[in-house]
Order: structure tokens, then sequence, then C-alpha cells
């Protein structure tokens, strides 16, 4: 990587199995807004610019998905450069019209992130779409893992492990080759 990696982000929308005894709360789900209103998750991902997860998490799926980005940004891990100190933060990020609010443009431009955010009623998302097919394609290769595509874990720490050991599988196909 000799340049600052691009950074996108998006959800994805997964459903929780029902309990024995019925519709059950889990920690981090919701009622999802795609799907009759059944409790689900959402995966929440920021990937560089070559579609490798960087930071995740996950939440309820009836939460919106600005309000999950300044912990995802918080939580990318120091990148190694071949000079110098490490990057702490990515130089640019890219984001759909979800992202489209005033205290999240002022938060990455005090921590000294430039954004490419489509705004909503002005710019049209097709030319966010030749960067974020790298996301949906790192979504598309979440999907790939059938343990993902339900939520079977009770607890959210469970399902969070099992997503980290998905996209570890992603980095180690995609660094291997």
């Amino acid at each position: 990587m000799n340049s600052a990696p691009a950074v996108t982000w998006t959800g994805r929308d997964v459903r929780s199995t029902p309990s024995v005894s019925g519709q059950q709360k889990r920690p981090l789900t919701g009622p999802n807004p795609t799907d009759r209103g059944k409790n689900g998750s959402k995966i929440h991902l920021i990937v560089d610019r070559n579609g490798l997860p960087l930071s995740l998490g996950i939440s309820g799926a009836n939460m919106h998905d600005s309000l999950g980005l300044e912990p995802l940004v918080r939580g990318i891990p120091p990148i190694r450069s071949r000079r110098g100190p490490r990057r702490r933060r990515p130089a640019k990020l890219h984001g759909d019209k979800g992202y489209d609010y005033d205290h999240l443009r002022r938060w990455l431009r005090k921590r000294g992130i430039r954004h490419r955010i489509a705004r909503k009623g002005i710019e049209s998302s097709q030319r966010l779409g030749r960067h974020r097919w790298v996301v949906e394609r790192t979504v598309s290769w979440l999907a790939g893992c059938r343990r993902l595509h339900r939520r079977y874990e009770r607890k959210a720490e469970h399902f969070l492990a099992f997503v980290g050991i998905a996209a570890a599988l992603i980095c180690h196909r995609r660094l291997d080759r």
C-alpha cells in the first residue's frame, strides 16, 4: 500500500433465528424493517481500497447506519507504512447518502479525515459506485460464510467473534495470492 487507504463503510442485515419459545429479544438485535419486523442484526464494516476489512461491528437491524460510523472509525487499528510512523487514521472516507449529516462531516474533519459523502437530494449515488463496489464485494465474501447468514448465537460477543473469524479468513485468502 503505497498511498493512504480509501475507506468505505456499509451495513448488512442478518436475521436472527427465533428461539424455541418464540421471538426472544437478544442483545444487539432489533426489528428488521426489511424482513416483516423480525428480530435481526446488522454487520457494519470499514474496508480499505482493496476490500480488506479494517474494522467490524454489529448492531440491531433497526439502528441507523450513521450511528455506527464513529465507533468504527475509532476502531481502525494503526496501519504500518514503509516509512515514518504508523498511520492512526485513514486519509479519506467514502460514504453513501446514509451518512450525510453535518455532525459526522464535522467529526471527520476534526479528526483530519477527508470525506466524500454523497449529499441527499443533490448528488446521485452513481459517482460513488466507483468506490462502493469494493465494499459490496467484501459483503458478498462475508455472505459466503454460512455461519453469518443467520444469527444462531445468543450472545452478541460470540456473533461478533464469528464475524471477526470470517474477516480474518477473507484477509488470509486475499493476501495469500
